[in-house]
């Protein structure tokens, strides 16, 4: 066994000689063979880049076979011969990107059998041979961007049946011939971009059957109208036809790409599309279309994208869109129309399209009257229900609403201008724009309706969505006398329908001044008292505004206060307002929910209208009570109590435990003191020695003891204690002081 143990580890020790020595005799020869200036650290890497080559290194003798890679980019070879790669058979990468390389052998890639990988990009190439390529049956990645390539041909690529990702990008190609590709049946990505292609083939990308991604951006093409361009590529998911100069798309060019997902027709001068021009394109997620000369949006163009989630219509000549235009796309998240030439919109255009949260319609020359008014609810019920980010149409005309916000306009101000009055419904009278309180004129020959109130003996429609018939009027507007009411009406969880408040006001309210002036510099000391479970009082203060109100006369009458409340830092959101008369400083809200955190804000209403910009500084929180509580007077009350009642049993607690801690204090003090006087007792050198009787061993010690002390010093203090040598009193037996010495050490 000792024969055979020796004879194994020998062996071992020969076989590890064995391989380090191979090892180093490889790594000394790949060193051996390394070519000037490049670095040969990798065994499968030979490194030759940015080293100011001018040519291809060349060798003495073999390279090793495990060579893979050979890196010679960023250098100044401008030739290569049949010679330069004959002697890498094994090569699979192989970059030559940034030389100055203008002339490729036909043969210089003969004998790279195994070569997966090419990249000839940037570059002063015009050509690339013909045959050159066709030893690389391997080949899966080839790139020629970036060179000065003019024409490429079928035979150029054939034979590279294995190809994915070809990129010819940055050249100069302004013709793709008949079946130009029909070698590549693998290719996945084409990358024509940044070329001058002015005419594409009818049959330029048949084979393409596998062909995902296709970029013919930045090209010179005018139209797409021929059926067969892309009938072929029924892989393709992603297309981009980008900065061209297309004016025309035809019908049904798209009608086979069933699997497209992204369409980019950006940066063209497309000013008609057939009504045919998207059909087929029933996964199409993503259309980009803007920065084109399109006039017009009609109905049943977007129609086929069943599938469509976002569209940019942005910068285009738009200055009508059919109200179906989005009408079947129910998918659509995000639409960008800015900066176009619109005016205005239907208010229901966007009513079906209930995936909707991102609308862009700033940069266009918007007409703020009453045809905006349904867009101008439609936006309103969509912010309070959190579907839609914040939406900017700020008005162009008239004169008077220029700069501001539709969404912070009054209904009073959206008046029909010149001729178009027959586009409104009814003249619209004076009503809030924002949440759900309504300023209704009543019993005169116009009537305003807001977003919770309809006319007489119609419907209204709650929060949820809840409807509630019209409600009997009162006894003077039943008599036939005009009157202005002021009325808030608001939903609860399960969507009864509440009235919070009315009040009748025998005069109109007149434009005074600037309603955001007013609130920074005349409202203040905003608080709520009287906090239920379901009901808050609001109170504030206001400074005497006469002088500062333009007109002769004005008086507090021609000044009123809403009050605005919403659930604060929950998801469902519904802003609701509370109006008050003008002399009236404080407001109730009554049927909140409770144990519901409120932000309650007010502001002045002067004229009608109300600022712009959401009140901020005159806001307060609060907090409503839970269910079942009496009243605010009462849990003060109850608070107190508690609040004394625990003190009282702190004190308590604090004192019994202050007393206990006395008497262990004391019981500790005294048991010290008992075990002093007992141990004075026993040894205290007062008492008489031990008598004759005692052993001779102990009296020995006692005696020896005494005998030192001289006769003449005075008898011992009661504090003097006698001290014992602790060797007297250990056993004598080995066996027991063993065992003692062990549990002390242990």
């Amino acid at each position: 066994t000792g024969y055979l143990l020796f004879s194994g580890n020998v062996l071992a020790g020969i076989c590890f000689f064995l391989l380090s020595l191979n090892g180093f005799i490889s790594s000394n020869l790949a060193m051996g063979f390394c070519p000037t200036r490049c670095d040969c650290q990798h065994s499968q890497h030979l490194m030759c880049t940015n080293r100011g080559l001018r040519t291809v290194p060349k060798l003495a003798a073999l390279i090793p076979e495990d060579v893979r890679i050979f890196s010679l980019g960023g250098n100044f070879i401008s030739n290569i011969s049949a010679f330069d790669f004959t002697r890498y058979s094994n090569l699979e990468r192989l970059n030559l990107q940034y030389n100055q390389i203008r002339i490729i052998h036909p043969k210089a890639f003969e004998k790279l059998s195994t070569l997966e990988e090419l990249y000839l990009g940037h570059n002063l190439l015009t050509a690339i041979p013909a045959g050159s390529l066709q030893p690389l049956n391997k080949l899966t990645i080839l790139y020629g961007n970036n060179n000065a390539i003019k024409k490429i041909t079928p035979e150029l690529f054939s034979n590279l049946d294995n190809l994915i990702k070809l990129r010819l990008d940055g050249n100069s190609i302004e013709v793709l011939e008949d079946s130009v590709f029909k070698s590549l049946i693998n290719l996945h990505y084409l990358h024509l971009e940044s070329n001058k292609v002015q005419h594409i083939h009818r049959n330029a990308f048949s084979k393409l059957t596998n062909l995902r991604f296709l970029n013919l951006a930045h090209n010179m093409q005018s139209a797409v109208r021929n059926v067969f361009t892309f009938s072929q590529l029924r892989a393709l998911t992603t297309l981009l036809l980008s900065e061209n100069e297309i004016r025309y798309i035809g019908n049904h060019v798209f009608q086979n790409l069933k699997k497209l997902s992204k369409l980019s027709l950006s940066n063209n001068k497309i000013s008609r599309m057939d009504s045919g021009a998207l059909r087929g394109l029933s996964s199409l997620t993503e259309l980009l279309i803007d920065g084109n000369e399109l006039v017009e949006i009609p109905a049943g163009l977007l129609d086929p994208l069943e599938r469509i989630e976002e569209m940019d219509f942005s910068r285009n000549r738009i200055s009508n869109v059919d109200s179906l235009a989005f009408s079947r796309l129910k998918y659509l998240r995000v639409l960008k129309l800015k900066n176009n030439f619109l005016t205005s919109l239907s208010g229901d255009m966007f009513a079906l399209n209930n995936a909707l949260y991102n609308l862009d319609l700033q940069g266009n020359n918007w007409t703020c009257d009453c045809r905006l008014e349904d867009l101008r609810k439609w936006i309103a019920a969509a912010h309070s229900q959190g579907k839609l980010l914040t939406v900017f149409v700020q008005c162009h005309y008239p004169a008077t609403l220029r700069g501001k916000y539709l969404d912070y306009v009054n209904s009073s101000q959206l008046q029909p201008l010149g001729n178009w009055t027959h586009l409104c419904r009814s003249q619209i009278g004076p009503e809030e724009s924002r949440g759900g309180a309504v300023l209704v004129k009543v019993g005169g020959p116009e009537r305003g309706m807001g977003a919770a109130e309809k006319p007489e003996g119609g419907e209204r429609s709650g929060e949820d969505g809840q409807v509630e018939k019209g409600q009997p009027r009162p006894a003077a507007e039943a008599a036939g006398k005009p009157s202005t009411r002021l009325t808030t009406t608001v939903s609860n969880r399960s969507g009864e329908q509440l009235d919070l408040l009315r009040s009748d006001q025998d005069d109109a309210l007149p434009v005074i001044t600037d309603p955001c002036v007013f609130n920074r510099h005349f409202i203040t000391n905003v608080s709520v008292d009287q906090v239920t479970s379901s009901t808050v009082t609001v109170f504030w203060t206001t400074r005497d505004h006469h002088r500062y109100t333009p007109g002769p006369g004005p008086g507090l009458d021609e000044v009123h206060y809403r009050v605005l409340f919403d659930r604060f830092g929950t998801q469902d959101r519904f802003p609701r307002y509370v109006y008050a008369r003008g002399a009236a400083r404080s407001v109730t809200l009554r049927e909140l929910s409770s144990d519901v955190t409120y932000m309650v804000c007010v502001e002045g209403v002067v004229g009608g209208s109300v600022c712009q910009v959401a009140p901020r500084d005159h806001c307060v929180g609060l907090v409503t009570l839970p269910e079942g509580n009496g009243g605010g007077a009462v849990l003060t009350s109850d608070l107190q109590l508690v609040t004394v009642a625990t003190l009282a049993g702190n004190a308590a607690l604090l004192l019994v435990i202050g007393v206990v801690w006395l008497g262990r204090s004391l019981r500790r003090r005294l048991q010290r003191r008992k075990s002093a006087v007992h141990v004075r007792h026993m040894y205290s050198t007062r008492r008489p020695f031990r008598t004759t009787m005692a052993t001779a061993s102990v009296s020995t010690d006692f005696t020896s003891y005494q005998s030192s002390r001289p006769a003449r010093l005075a008898p011992l203090e009661e504090g003097d204690l006698i001290e014992f040598p602790c060797d007297r009193f250990l056993d004598s037996s080995s066996v027991r002081r063993d065992s003692e010495m062990q549990r002390f050490s242990d």
